[in-house]
């Protein structure tokens, strides 16, 4: 069912009337919910990229040593070479060879106990990705100054390889800190504020077919999991340009975002968004709307 909102479940001045809010697991043959046109810009044709298609020759070693940082990078505490072999369908000769190369090219490292961790190289490799996906250095001294004026933590976020995802954090000291709110998260668009104005780009048909490859799992009890209740989530708040999630992903946070950048292309399409404590977006509703309003129209021209 859609999340049941009782008193101060929203912003307290300014919030979107969801009294005839759909619930999630109702009919399918009610009334469509109430219209929501793409962002200006949007085509009417799909132009939203579909997924990648399986490579006709691939090269299993790689596909194998790749399956198996996944698994260890899964497992903090380390993982035996016996456990890796049988986890990912290896027989022991070649997760041993696999292994030792790993941990040579410093991908892996093993302890003295004979336990797999992720070795430096991987961390390398991700300082790699947050210069390649972040914005031009005007853009992140924005951000930067955006979090020290308010203290809230903000995100850019746009579409790659078809997913929303999160391409520049700067972290302030008045937000709750969410750790998988990183650069490269690309899961929950249906849960954040900032996958929300992004999804809220695409038209209908391209929406929908998202939705039915990522899927919709609850990340707390609040969160919608139902394609029609997300629809009018986003009809509601596109009246504004401001999108919001409170406590949808992480319970006793709440996250706002607006659309910075608008185009022909999901891939030019660019989100702004701020997290903060869910308290405080109830009670500042009018206030940071307005000034995430603002801050799009600054930020635009940056990018």
């Amino acid at each position: 069912m859609v999340e049941q909102r009782r008193p101060g479940d929203e912003p307290q001045s300014g919030v979107p009337n969801y009294k005839s809010a759909p619930r999630q697991r109702a009919s399918r043959n009610r009334p469509a919910p109430p219209d929501h046109k793409p962002a200006k810009g949007a085509s009417a044709a799909s132009a939203f990229p579909s997924s990648p298609s399986e490579p006709t020759k691939m090269i299993q070693s790689v596909q194998r040593a790749l399956r198996i940082m996944e698994l260890v990078g899964n497992h903090p505490g380390g993982v035996t070479a016996p456990r890796i072999a049988f986890e990912c369908g290896l027989n022991r000769a070649t997760a041993y060879n696999l292994l030792r190369t790993l941990v040579y090219e410093n991908y892996l490292r093993r302890d003295e106990n004979g336990r797999y961790t992720l070795g430096l190289e991987v961390s390398d490799r991700y300082s790699e990705l947050t210069r390649a996906m972040a914005g031009p250095r005007t853009c992140g001294e924005f951000m930067r100054r955006m979090s020290t004026e308010t203290g809230y933590s903000t995100f850019i976020a746009r579409f790659v390889e078809g997913r929303p995802a999160v391409t520049d954090v700067i972290e302030g000291h008045r937000s709750p800190h969410v750790e998988e709110l990183i650069v490269g998260f690309d899961d929950g668009a249906h849960a954040t504020a900032l996958g929300k104005a992004l999804l809220a780009t695409l038209q209908p048909h391209d929406r929908a077919r998202f939705l039915k490859t990522a899927g919709m799992r609850p990340f707390t009890r609040r969160t919608l999991i139902e394609p029609d209740a997300l629809e009018y989530d986003l009809a509601v708040y596109g009246e504004s340009g401001v999108y919001a999630e409170m406590g949808q992903f992480r319970e006793g946070v709440g996250c706002a975002g607006v659309v910075v950048r608008e185009g022909a292309s999901p891939n030019e399409r660019i989100v702004f968004a701020v997290a903060l404590p869910l308290e405080e977006i109830r009670t500042s509703w009018p206030i940071l709307t307005q000034r995430l309003r603002d801050a799009a129209a600054e930020l635009e021209p940056l990018l």
